[in-house]
């Protein structure tokens, strides 16, 4: 598409949100009869203040209020384990199809499994619609199993994707345990697996299976990882507990860990445990982005070699931080990128992530000339098979194939009809009044479950709505479930548009980026507060509030960080501190905002590299993600604010390394 005929869809799209994006984001409500015992119910069920919830609940029912399902559902759910399969029954009949008959559905079934009501559960399990719940799963499979069904593949599945110790992905492991379904390899395989998640009850949990008891494993093996190793005599062979506590070890100090490994345990272990060991002190090597990571991975290899497995039983993330590791290496180790990809499984190797860093290895390792042709045209189509797709990944593979990253076609405009259709949802409709009430995770999940089966046209219909309530995290959320139709204006909505510009532009900074930023900090939610007390627009911390306010020469009090001008102003300054403080580096800047600046000033030490291969390698998985967004909304934004193709790589800026000699001292003083 042209970019004026783009840009004319765009603002006719955009209209539609302007009078709500410059209006607060309270959302219009107009007071219920009702609101206030919904919130004295919400209040009594924070309290567990049973005879208040009751009282609720009976004053409520009379006045068919949007809301009184979920009083009803915290007053149930609150005594479900005492209540019968008949109370449960009745509460389903009067809530039918409705996310709190679903929400039920899945504590019920929670509550079955541990009763061992494996009739009921049977009975039930059908009718559960979100069916995303992994102990469900597991009950599920044990039902299954007392049924006489083979459940072996999904049920070993399940339990090693069940990341916390729990009754029903225990009790599914027990019982084929002792079904013979299971073996003892199965458990330390879990336990291997826990220990490397840093899942110190889930490792425990396993290694309780085991009979006989494993020597040491009620001892504190987790926190003290070298006392067990002590423990083993020099002349017996280690076992099984002595992996798991180098494993442990390596987290704690990977140097240690691997000087226990060179100094002669690794060849006391079996070829298996030896690479296994050598392959967990090789990640968190690579975590620490130290540069003997990839001799650490040759080690853990060649004792892979030696048992005939390679690393099948390495798990994908271990492999990805040996991709990683390879990407920091000068050269670049293309053979090593290539090795480990190819060793993950296929729904790893189909992450947009490893189809790029693939192909580009590809692409360094073919040979010249017409031989590395068929490798070459091998990588450029895996390019293509991402290069459409609006993520991080897509759009540097569409520049590595010289093209502009697809902007889409605007949708045909939604029909009245259609409009009509998503105001009078119910559940949409619960979800907005929840919201508007206060009762944010009661909305969100409403309104999450409200999307399930909707087409492309309906989730337009339904983020529309969102949007001109000014709910703009849903706007956005619902927009990008779409398949075949993309509305733009929707993904990256341009609330406060103003403020926004202007704050950013008294900065020196590129409104693109600030819209960037806020919608991966806050979605535009004006009254969010992170887990760690970050708030508002720009998730500013207090203490940094407090430093920025300071150098700009206000006085400053708490209440400050809340208010929407305020909080934008603090927001950019501090983003063109960092900015400067990382020499004009978005990339660096951006993991500056959400990490501190101590993290990348690290991080950037050792060779130089393209920002996209620094950004994969940051050791955080959250700032990691959230650079990888950022920077890809900002170039959206671009598109969205003026007429900029969406060039990733331009705004990506220049290598990343150390920090140049004749570049000015780091700001000590930012926060």
């Amino acid at each position: 598409m042209q970019w004026k005929t783009f840009h004319r869809c765009l603002a006719r799209v955009a209209t539609v949100f302007a009078a709500a994006a410059c209006a607060a984001t309270a959302i219009a409500q107009p007071a219920t009869p009702g609101d206030r015992i919904v919130l004295d119910a919400r209040e009594a069920l924070r309290k567990g203040d049973a005879r208040a919830l009751a009282d609720a609940k009976r004053r409520i029912e009379p006045l068919k209020h949007p809301l009184a399902p979920w009083v009803d559902y915290w007053e149930l759910s609150r005594r479900l384990r005492e209540v019968t399969a008949d109370e449960v029954e009745a509460f389903y009949a009067r809530w039918p199809d409705t996310y709190v008959e679903d929400r039920l559905r899945n504590d019920w079934l929670l509550e079955l499994g541990r009763r061992r009501d494996w009739d009921d559960f049977r009975r039930d399990l059908p009718r559960f619609r979100m069916n995303d719940d992994r102990q469900v799963a597991c009950y599920a499979l044990v039902a299954a199993h007392l049924e006489g069904r083979d459940v072996g593949d999904a049920a070993r599945a399940a339990w090693f994707a069940q990341r916390d110790a729990d009754d029903g992905c225990h009790l599914l492991a027990r019982t084929l345990l002792a079904a013979g379904v299971f073996g003892p390899a199965d458990v330390w395989r879990k336990a291997r697996l826990a220990t490397e998640q840093q899942r110190a009850a889930a490792a425990r949990q396993a290694l309780t299976l085991l009979a006989p008891p494993v020597r040491g494993a009620d001892a504190n093996w987790w926190d003290q990882p070298e006392a067990t190793l002590d423990r083993t005599p020099l002349g017996r062979r280690p076992d099984g507990l002595d992996v798991l506590a180098l494993a442990r070890l390596a987290a704690l100090d990977a140097e240690r860990a691997a000087r226990r490994l060179e100094a002669g345990l690794a060849g006391r272990l079996e070829p298996e445990a030896a690479a296994w060991a050598w392959a967990q002190t090789a990640r968190w090597t690579a975590l620490r982005l130290q540069p003997q990571a990839l001799e650490r991975y040759a080690q853990a290899r060649a004792y892979a070699e030696r048992a005939g497995d390679g690393a099948s039983a390495w798990s994908d993330d271990t492999l990805a931080w040996q991709v990683r590791a390879a990407l920091r290496s000068k050269p670049t180790r293309w053979d090593a990128v290539r090795q480990a990809i190819d060793a993950m499984t296929p729904a790893a190797r189909s992450d947009p992530a490893w189809v790029y860093w693939g192909a580009r290895a590809d692409l360094a390792l073919a040979a010249d000339g017409e031989a590395g042709e068929a490798q070459r045209s091998a990588a450029r189509q895996a390019l293509a098979s991402i290069a459409g797709q609006m993520h991080f990944y897509g759009k540097l593979a569409a520049e590595d194939l010289g093209r502009t990253p697809a902007v889409p076609p605007a949708p045909a405009p939604l029909s009245a009809a259609e409009r009509a259709a998503a105001q009078r949802h119910p559940g949409l409709a619960r979800a907005l009044h929840a919201l508007a009430l206060g009762l944010r995770s009661e909305g969100v999940r409403e309104w999450n479950f409200s999307l399930i089966g909707m087409g492309d046209r309906e989730l337009l219909a339904a983020a529309h709505l969102a949007c001109s309530r000014a709910v703009w995290d849903r706007c956005i959320n619902t927009s990008e479930r779409t398949r075949a139709e993309v509305d733009l204006a929707q993904r990256f909505p341009t609330p406060f548009r103003d403020a926004v510009v202007e704050r950013a532009r008294d900065a020196g900074l590129d409104p693109a980026l600030v819209y960037g930023l806020i919608r991966q900090e806050s979605r535009f939610v004006t009254d969010a507060r992170s887990g760690v007390g970050a708030s508002g627009l720009m998730q500013v911390m207090p203490a940094t509030a407090r430093w920025v306010a300071r150098r700009l020469g206000l006085t400053y009090t708490p209440q400050m960080i809340d208010d929407l001008q305020t909080n934008l102003r603090l927001g950019t300054t501090y983003l063109r501190l960092v900015l400067d403080d990382f020499g004009g580096s978005p990339a660096l800047a951006t993991a500056a905002y959400n990490a501190g600046p101590g993290r990348p000033r690290r991080w950037r030490d050792g060779p130089e590299l393209e920002p996209a291969m620094w950004a994969e390698t940051i050791p955080f998985n959250e700032t990691r993600d959230y650079v990888k967004k950022v920077l890809s909304n900002a170039a959206y934004y671009a598109v969205v604010l003026g007429s900029e193709p969406p060039s990733l790589k331009a705004r990506l800026g220049p290598p990343i390394g150390p920090r140049p000699a004749d570049a000015p001292p780091a700001n000590d003083e930012l926060p």
